[in-house]
């Protein structure tokens, strides 16, 4: 009898033993189903990483480009202020020149008169001493 016990005992404990087994492989197979649903998740996310990371390089770069484009517009419209200033201050120049022409032209125009009302004075003077 005692061996029987024994026996049924040990019976009981491999099957306590089995099922602790079994237990053990279902968890071990719900591991492994979310460590390939992590990998996946990493490997996702490590390919969004890497398109993120290109699009920022491109981006960078694109903005350099704009920068440049700015630096050079920028250095453009300074040179037209210059031409700019310099065409104003030729004008400037020039009006001026103009101003003083025209004034000098009036004066001489002044004196062309002055001269032709002596001219016919002096005229009707001759004429009318003859």
């Amino acid at each position: 009898k005692g061996g029987k016990k024994q026996i049924q005992k040990l019976e009981a404990r491999v099957r306590e033993l089995e099922n602790e087994v079994e237990n053990e492989q279902k968890r071990n197979v719900e591991a492994v189903k979310g460590l390939r649903k992590h990998e996946r998740r990493v490997k996702e996310l490590t390919y969004q990483t890497e398109e993120d990371r290109k699009n920022v390089l491109r981006l960078q770069d694109l903005v350099d480009k704009l920068q440049s484009k700015v630096k050079a517009y920028k250095r453009q419209a300074e040179e037209a202020e210059e031409q700019s200033n310099v065409n104003l201050a030729k004008f400037r120049k020039i009006q001026h020149e103009l101003e003083e022409a025209e004034e000098r032209a009036d004066i001489a125009e002044s004196q062309v008169n002055k001269l032709r009302v002596k001219s016919r004075e002096v005229h009707t003077k001759v004429v009318s001493e003859e």
